[in-house]
């Protein structure tokens, strides 16, 4: 491989496969397992959007939570997240979770792990 070709290929985004998108039932939570960590996918009518799965209040893992339009609440203390975009929306929580990006592909979850 040419240091041209090595370069191409360490700056491409790397993709994972992580689920099939019946796996992630509409307007439900799933969680997944990546070299990048847990992360939780949350379908919002049939989108599907993936946060790591970690409340920034206290770590725990927000796949316990419940689902709420497009709100994720953690299940031990209440804090509120939104799905799109990580920001933390009630307290405890006021620091955001890292969100993935997702593409869907012949009905499978990928994200964009790099």
């Amino acid at each position: 491989m040419s240091r041209r070709s090595a370069a191409r290929t360490r700056n491409e985004p790397r993709w994972a496969r992580v689920a099939a998108v019946s796996e992630v039932p509409a307007g439900g939570l799933r969680a997944v397992s990546t070299d990048r960590g847990a992360i939780v996918l949350a379908n919002v009518d049939g989108d599907i959007y993936a946060l790591e799965d970690r409340c920034s209040h206290q770590d725990y893992p927000l796949s316990a939570g419940e689902l709420e339009d497009d709100e994720l609440e953690c299940s031990f203390h209440g804090a509120r997240f939104d799905v799109c975009s990580g920001r933390a929306l009630q307290l405890p929580a006021i620091t955001p979770v890292r969100t993935f990006q997702v593409d869907v592909r012949d009905g499978d979850v990928y994200l964009r792990l790099d």
